[in-house]
């Protein structure tokens, strides 16, 4: 069996997808690792900073795919608008082209970026100066990492934020370096700065339609 490897940033994507794809808890893994059929999903950390320890032997794997959340940088993407790119840039001199996914068509550029983009004015910034559709912190490592062990890469997202609003840095920060979100740092945001409140909302139901896309999409490709 062809197995693809899908790889999220945060565990609330990777329980998520899990969730509307089906997939199976890998009982002895002691991260969000899930698996069912053709696919295999596991949470590597915002900058996929864990991968390498997480991953399943890239013997077993024929298709990685970057999945989750991105954020909007064309005015006319909406949440829930499904992006997958047919390159992946993180600077000028660093291109990274994507594979075709059955039943699913690429187009245009996504931005790796180092930091959430925080302002609407940063990401018109990062739009005009890249012409990348959306960006994200992962894509192109993830990337990088598949090419570097001869196997397809490749990018299915879903639009969390549009162009017109960034993600604050008090909310990004309630995502711990291993991809964990916490509950008790997130209370004390919106405690400390009431308006976070309606900003979570908005956020939570934006990534929650990216998600169903995501899912969707990821399901033609196990499909396929």
């Amino acid at each position: 069996m062809t197995r693809v490897l899908v790889v999220t940033a945060v565990d609330l994507e990777a329980r998520a997808l899990a969730r509307h794809l089906g997939l199976e808890r890998v009982a002895a893994s002691a991260w969000p690792h899930f698996r069912a059929g053709a696919l295999e999903l596991v949470c590597a950390g915002p900058r996929a900073a864990h991968l390498e320890a997480r991953a399943p032997s890239a013997a077993a794997v024929s298709l990685v795919i970057s999945a989750g959340v991105c954020g909007a940088l064309a005015p006319d993407l909406v949440e829930g608008d499904l992006v997958v790119p047919e390159v992946v840039v993180c600077s000028p001199a660093m291109r990274h082209p994507t594979a075709a996914l059955p039943g699913l068509r690429r187009a245009g550029t996504m931005v790796t970026v180092d930091a959430v983009v925080g302002t609407a004015e940063l990401k018109a910034r990062l739009w005009v100066e890249t012409g990348a559709l959306a960006c994200d912190m992962e894509s192109a490592p993830i990337l990088e990492w598949a090419a570097t062990r001869g196997l397809a890469g490749a990018v299915v997202r879903g639009v969390s934020d549009t162009a017109s609003r960034g993600v604050s840095p008090d909310l990004a920060a309630v995502v711990e370096p291993d991809g964990r979100v916490r509950t008790a740092r997130a209370v004390r945001v919106v405690l400390s700065r009431p308006r976070a409140i309606s900003e979570a909302m908005t956020l939570r139901s934006g990534t929650n339609a990216a998600l169903k896309a995501v899912a969707a999409a990821l399901g033609k490709v196990a499909r396929a």
